[in-house]
């Protein structure tokens, strides 16, 4: 008896710690954001195992990254959505409009990519039957007057669902929109009848909420839920949520609205994420819900270079609402989740520190970003030069397509660097390394010559694009055909340096104003770049700069434990 009894205890026992040990395999830490630097606006669909998701790219090209992952954490870019230039270009467009708010969906073998040309013909819907692409040519929607439009399909229907102006398009105050849905077609992509005012103002017009944006649509159970972002996308920015027992309303507002919002905490907090809303919700690998959405970590007040970036956070359902769970004091840099970790083989990292070296030999890494449009033959790649740019005419003050290939600035302490070959011929020949935030902020490290002497130099954008501010220079020994140039990031300065052999670094100029390049100072929606670039300031030329890599590290202290 007392035999048996033992095994049977051992036998629990056993199963005991097989279980426990099952939990601590299936454990995974879920780093924020899941996607550093300049990811803003997410959109993500969930298709059996795989999740898809969209960020915003604005002027940049190619625009709107698919990225895919099977556990939410793991990120690896499988494509573009605008990745021709038959498809539609940015040029003459400044570099924060271009493209807004993609929203991604699935439906019967087909994915739709929803989202706003700002500026041009507005709204348009793309499909493909892999989201890898090739994704087809944009069909415009005259019809959908507005922005941020995101898809919902029952049955046969599909509806769009978009940020539109106010009643007989008459503000009661700045920032007075609406929430509009108008029937789509799935088969002919053409919208049916009129357009739905579903939501006025907010949650409370009385109140008088701003820029009710980014709306989705889903069912839970019974409900139908719209959820959208309030307050604007800066430091009020909230996530809110309405239901109805119909698609087309009415909807009522949830009493205990925001469901996210980090506009109460202190300002002092340590290490604080901010501007946090325009989310959607998604049902992780343990069929419990999360919210992704943007959020920013800036250095100081409301400074920040890495752009608008996208979070996760746990969501609750309370009395049939949900509510996202950010945890004590905000959203969280991690948070554990009881499903298992799914590797990407060949995937770029994405969250938390990290660094890699992107070499040039056959192709380039998607993630890369040129201004407003691709022209292919403006570069080469091959493993002796590695990328070879022709230098343009364009400057990246303007607003055409210079030699530019760049790589998001992904941290707030970091740094970026390359091995540049190149002689120039003139005074007005450049290449180098530029921090970009837009046409009218960026700095530029480069190498030139100057008497008839090569020199590197550092160079400040100003109102006059054809006159950058000369902020420091150096020679160079003329015998050096090589140079290696670095641009160091640490929160609220950069500093400049190079090396002509490979090994010891000279300063060109230390602590220079990162602000400069911030979005409070420069405005508009996007982040910094670390940018491969070549210029000839006007003048026709047949020069080129190679370079042989692009090393990026990233070190900021929040991750290091």
């Amino acid at each position: 008896m007392r035999q048996t009894n033992m095994k049977a205890w051992l036998g629990i026992t056993a199963a005991v710690l097989l279980h426990s040990t099952s939990l601590v395999a299936q454990s995974i830490e879920l780093v924020n954001p899941i996607l550093t630097g300049f990811y803003p606006d997410p959109s993500i669909v969930k298709v059996g195992k795989d999740y898809y998701l969209v960020n915003s790219t604005f002027s940049y090209f190619p625009g709107i990254p698919v990225m895919h992952s099977r556990d939410l954490k793991n990120w690896k870019q499988v494509g573009n959505v605008i990745d021709r230039p038959s498809q539609m270009t940015f040029m003459g467009d400044r570099m924060t409009r271009g493209l807004f708010a993609p929203a991604i969906e699935y439906h019967n073998g087909t994915y739709y990519v929803t989202c706003t040309l700002i500026d041009h013909k507005g709204n348009f819907v793309v499909t493909a039957k892999n989201p890898a692409g090739p994704w087809s040519n944009p069909i415009f929607l005259p019809e959908v007057k507005g922005i941020d439009p995101s898809l919902y399909f029952e049955g046969d229907k599909a509806y769009v669902i978009y940020n539109s102006d106010p009643p007989d398009n008459k503000p009661l105050y700045d920032g007075h929109r609406s929430i509009k849905m108008i029937e789509l077609n799935p088969k002919t992509l053409q919208t049916v009848g009129e357009a739905k005012m579903v939501v006025n103002g907010g949650v409370d017009l009385s109140k008088k909420p701003v820029w009710i944006e980014g709306p989705h649509l889903m069912k839970r159970g019974d409900w139908y839920y719209l959820y959208a972002a309030e307050g604007g996308t800066s430091v009020n920015h909230t996530e809110v949520v309405f239901r109805s027992k119909a698609p087309l309303g009415p909807f009522v507002p949830y009493e205990k609205n925001p469901i996210l919002s980090q506009r109460e905490l202190p300002k002092d907090r340590k290490n604080p994420i901010t501007s946090a809303g325009h989310a959607q919700f998604v049902e992780g690998p343990d069929g419990k819900t999360y919210a992704i959405f943007l959020a920013v970590r800036p250095y100081e007040g409301n400074f920040y270079n890495t752009g608008r970036e996208t979070f996760i956070v746990p969501v609750v359902w309370k009395d049939e609402w949900p509510v996202m769970d950010p945890g004590p004091n905000g959203v969280q840099y991690s948070y554990q989740a009881n499903f298992p970790e799914v590797k990407q083989p060949g995937a770029r990292p994405q969250s938390g520190n990290f660094g890699y070296t992107l070499t040039f030999e056959k192709q380039l890494d998607p993630a890369l970003l040129f201004l407003r449009t691709v022209d292919s033959s403006s570069f080469s790649l091959s493993k002796a030069k590695g990328l070879t740019l022709k230098l343009k005419p364009e400057t990246c003050a303007e607003l055409g397509n210079p030699a530019f290939i760049g790589k998001r600035q992904q941290h707030m302490v970091g740094s970026a660097e390359t091995e540049l070959t190149f002689a120039a011929k003139a005074p007005n020949e450049t290449a180098g390394l530029v921090a970009f935030q837009d046409e009218k902020h960026f700095y530029y490290l480069c190498k030139s010559v100057e008497n008839g002497k090569p020199v590197v130099q550092l160079f400040k954008s100003t109102a006059d694009i054809k006159n950058p501010e000369l902020l420091a220079k150096a020679p160079l020994k003329a015998a050096a055909s090589k140079v290696q140039l670095r641009i160091n990031a640490d929160g609220d300065t950069y500093s400049f340096r190079f090396s002509e052999d490979g090994k010891t670094y000279t300063v060109l100029k230390d602590k220079v104003d990162a602000r400069f390049l911030s979005t409070q100072v420069a405005g508009g929606f996007i982040g910094c770049l670390y940018g491969m670039y070549g210029t000839s300031a006007g003048q026709p030329t047949t020069n080129t700069a190679s370079f042989t890599w692009l090393k990026y590290e990233g070190h900021d202290p929040v991750y290091k434990k």
